[in-house]
């Protein structure tokens, strides 16, 4: 199944976000300035290894997905230090950053933080906010969307119109 950015813009839709352009992207107030790009790199890297193998075009989808929601300064302040601890702990084992590394190394990755299996919290241990802003950000991104919800027999997420005749047919018909 194939993402594009229009399930993007529908997955932003759904959260009530309306798309923006990163350059428009807005540190918090008394920070350094936002490295999109190196933002856009590793929440693509991420999605490589949490989005199911059957799903494609993830790199426009994220980064379309990415522009809207780094509109909000609080939010991108914790995507930023998310991505920082990915960083770090890809530097402590691997020598590199965590977009440079190969899919299995950034599966080991999100492990050694214990991403995989901790609870989201914004405000959490580090485990808990790269789940938070970087695990669970782009699984609601993916089953928000349209293409994505299909994959889990949700045809049309909240927020998409989907007309009466997805409602008289049974799922993935």
């Amino acid at each position: 199944m194939e993402l594009t950015r229009r399930d993007a813009v529908a997955a932003l839709a759904t959260l009530g976000v309306g798309g923006g352009t990163l350059s428009g992207c807005v540190a918090p107030p008394g920070s350094d300035p936002v490295d999109v790009e190196r933002l856009r790199e590793t929440l693509v890297a991420a999605a490589e290894v949490v989005y199911p193998s059957e799903v494609s075009g993830t790199a426009a989808f994220v980064e379309a997905f990415l522009e809207g929601r780094l509109a909000d300064p609080d939010h991108t302040a914790g995507v930023v230090e998310a991505v920082a601890a990915l960083d770090d702990n890809a530097r402590e084992w691997y020598d590199d950053r965590f977009a440079a590394l190969s899919t299995a190394d950034r599966d080991r990755v999100l492990r050694n933080v214990g991403a995989d299996d901790a609870d989201e919290d914004p405000e959490g241990t580090t485990a808990e906010r790269v789940r938070y802003y970087v695990i669970n950000e782009l699984l609601l991104a993916l089953y928000a969307s349209p293409t994505g919800g299909k994959l889990v027999g949700i045809e049309n997420p909240q927020g998409h119109a989907g007309g009466i005749d997805t409602y008289q047919r049974g799922p993935g018909a």
